[in-house]
């Protein structure tokens, strides 16, 4: 979920994450030293496109990897930098907050340790019914060995 929030940054820490394959889904970004939280990781650039644009990728194309940037304004990623690698969690340990109208920011939400996946909030909450992330597969699984 975009947050819209204006923050100054350390340092950015992309040359800290790698891809490489995940347990989540193909390919995952993953931690290669310790992020504390609130560090900018990566800025997230691509096509700026409007809704109309967004809809008709969604429908006709595959591996999609599109942000909403606020109001009809969204950034295609496929062809730009590791953002298109990262998966979702419904509780991700990074967000994605407001840079300008062309590009936002991911940012550390918690302190984020080697070797661990970087994850956001797809938002899918909003989407489906049952979500099937790492969360909430444990979550489930919890819940049933309880009962």
């Amino acid at each position: 979920m975009l947050r819209r929030k204006k923050m100054k940054y350390s340092r950015n820490w992309e040359n800290c994450v790698e891809v490489r394959d995940s347990q989540i889904h193909g390919k995952g970004i993953f931690a290669a030293s310790f992020i504390p939280k609130g560090e900018l990781i990566l800025v997230i650039e691509g096509e700026v496109i409007d809704g109309n644009e967004c809809e008709r990728r969604e429908e006709e194309e595959d591996n999609v990897y599109i942000f909403w940037n606020g109001d009809e304004c969204y950034i295609d990623t496929n062809k730009f930098g590791k953002i298109r690698y990262i998966n979702h969690d419904c509780d991700p340990n990074c967000e994605v907050l407001d840079r300008d109208e062309g590009s936002l920011n991911l940012v550390s939400a918690r302190d984020i340790y080697p070797e661990e996946e970087i994850t956001i909030d797809y938002g899918y909450d909003e989407i489906y019914e049952d979500c099937t992330c790492r969360t909430c597969l444990l979550d489930s699984q919890n819940n049933s060995k309880a009962s």
